[in-house]
């Protein structure tokens, strides 16, 4: 269900996604769905988890035997593709918090953290600055991925040039970064 769920909530935007609309996209009532979930929260939080689980599956296996910039590329790619291939499910991950340890999608979100932290390694990032250069990363790679999602490129130059430019971008930033802690 929780599937069928992420894949109405990429046709539909995580926003449109109700029980309602899953229910009669399952062929079965909507009270029939309570079984199974709590209710709109809870069906919104599994989708978040699953999306959280996916993508960091999606970075974490594209970083796999590589360092550095390749690293970064790799998961940069991987990030973004995830979210052009799943924008609903993505999005349903967003301003969504773990209830607590336990909560399903904070595992989820530590697998995604983890294969970002991975790239980081291969920069030497001062472990006190680890935090802030995955916050940067996230932005970066957030960012771009849902603006281009959305439509957010209009203008004429070839995205994807645009995005190797963000990764090389990123990758200078962490690298004088990396030399600078060191002195």
């Amino acid at each position: 269900m929780v599937a069928a769920a992420a894949a109405l909530a990429d046709e539909v935007g995580a926003a449109n996604l109700t029980m309602g609309l899953l229910a009669e996209r399952l062929g079965v009532r909507t009270p029939s769905l309570y079984k199974h979930v709590g209710g709109q929260e809870d069906l919104s939080r599994r989708v978040a988890a699953l999306a959280l689980s996916e993508a960091g599956d999606a970075v974490g296996g594209a970083v796999q035997g590589y360092a550095g910039r390749d690293a970064l590329a790799a998961a940069a790619r991987a990030f973004r593709g995830y979210v052009l291939d799943h924008p609903g499910r993505y999005a349903a991950t967003v301003g969504m918090e773990p209830t607590g340890p336990d909560d399903p999608l904070a595992a989820a979100a530590q697998r995604l953290l983890h294969a970002f932290t991975a790239v980081l390694r291969g920069y030497d990032i001062p472990e006190p600055d680890v935090d802030h250069a995955l916050r940067a990363l996230r932005s970066l790679c957030h960012g771009f991925a849902t603006l281009q999602s959305a439509g957010g490129f209009q203008w004429s130059a070839d995205v994807d040039k645009s995005f190797e430019w963000l990764i090389a971008f990123a990758d200078r930033g962490l690298r004088s970064y990396a030399r600078q802690g060191r002195q």
